[in-house]
């Protein structure tokens, strides 16, 4: 039974990772170095800003410092936060408050891995209204080695079971939600389940990647994880792909 699930940040609840590509770019042209946006898109689906610059660098042949390189990872966190708020509303995906309110009033305990940093994650929930909805944060200033090593999901994993014990959690009440395939990789390694969310990448290839596969969260039965949404759920909001059908 389905008891708490981890959920990563961008392109799974906000639409911004268009974002961080433009801003990584610009820090990178502050350092000379130019590196196009389809280029960029290889380095930085669910990983880090660091590894994003690094992987950047590493296609110039340029070696940064880890001055140089912690100062181009502030310069891009401050630029994220005076982009977001400019925004008069947040790209939140559809779906996405639907379903952290449905699977909380089904005392599902949530969390968020993600490889985003934590004040850019704590910005856009203080901003949308998250805050409480999630227990606790991993976020890349919280791990080594990021996606598509697994630490950031085993660490959560981990805050959950210490925060809960009274739930005696396994690694079959876990799920991962996740848009990219770093991130996939990364809950699986784990050892736990993953809903492909096809955000970025196409319903097909998150249906042979993810444990399941969905085109948005509205389209995720819940009622099938969890037994105890059956008497919350209408029948109108269940998906139209069962999950059998999402399944690998």
């Amino acid at each position: 039974m389905l008891k708490a699930v981890l959920f990563d940040f961008n392109g799974v609840v906000i639409n911004d990772e268009w974002l961080h590509e433009k801003l990584l770019i610009e820090v990178l042209l502050d350092e000379n170095l130019r590196v196009t946006p389809e280029e960029m898109q290889q380095f930085t689906p669910g990983r880090t800003d660091r590894a994003a610059l690094i992987d950047a660098c590493n296609l110039r042949e340029r070696v940064l410092t880890a001055a140089a390189l912690d100062g181009m990872i502030q310069r891009k966190a401050l630029a994220y936060e005076r982009e977001i708020n400019k925004m008069e509303s947040l790209p939140i995906y559809d779906g996405v408050i639907e379903s952290i309110e449905t699977l909380r009033n089904a005392g599902c305990k949530l969390g968020i891995v993600s490889g985003a940093l934590r004040s850019e994650i704590t910005l856009v929930l203080e901003r949308s209204g998250l805050t409480d909805a999630f227990y606790f944060i991993v976020a890349a200033d919280d791990v080594i080695a990021g996606k598509p090593e697994p630490e950031g999901y085993l660490l959560g994993i981990k805050l959950m079971q210490e925060m809960f014990p009274e739930l005696e959690l396994t690694l079959e009440n876990f799920l991962a939600i996740e848009d990219s395939f770093p991130g996939i990789r990364a809950a699986k390694a784990a050892g736990i389940g993953v809903v492909g969310v096809a955000h970025r990448y196409p319903f097909h290839m998150m249906q042979r990647t993810a444990s399941w596969a969905v085109d948005s969260l509205s389209d995720l039965e819940l009622s099938r994880l969890i037994p105890s949404l059956a008497e919350i759920i209408e029948p109108d909001d269940a998906s139209s792909k069962p999950l059998e059908e999402m399944a690998e």
